[in-house]
């Protein structure tokens, strides 16, 4: 069951990501368009954006991509990382990684 509009706060979901040599461009086109249509699937994911690394700063640490999925809660991430679409999509993923880093935020407008 979803959680409420608005119970816990909106809630960001990232995972930086950077790929095995041996994931083709191909099959990580792939892998990015499953983990969109994953929007469709968990009714608690609102929204997704993806993108690469384009900082000038160097600062990356071998991460070069970068998946966002917005939730209306922290109970919403619950949900969608017990899915059972998420959990087979996971269980593909994840060996193809190199390296990963997942972190949830609640995100604050610009005054502390």
């Amino acid at each position: 069951m979803a959680a409420a509009a608005g119970s816990d706060g909106v809630v960001k979901h990232l995972l930086l990501a950077r790929f095995k040599e041996e994931v083709t461009p191909e099959r990580l086109d792939g892998l990015i368009r499953r983990y969109a249509a994953l929007v469709d699937a968990v009714p608690s994911m609102k929204a997704f954006h993806w993108g690469t690394d384009v900082s000038i700063e160097n600062l990356h640490q071998g991460f070069t991509h970068v998946f966002e999925s917005t939730f209306e809660s922290t109970d919403g991430v619950k949900e969608y990382i017990e899915h059972p679409v998420h959990v087979e999509y996971a269980n593909e993923l994840l060996p193809l990684l190199e390296k990963v880093l997942i972190i949830d935020y609640k995100p604050a407008a610009g005054k502390a």
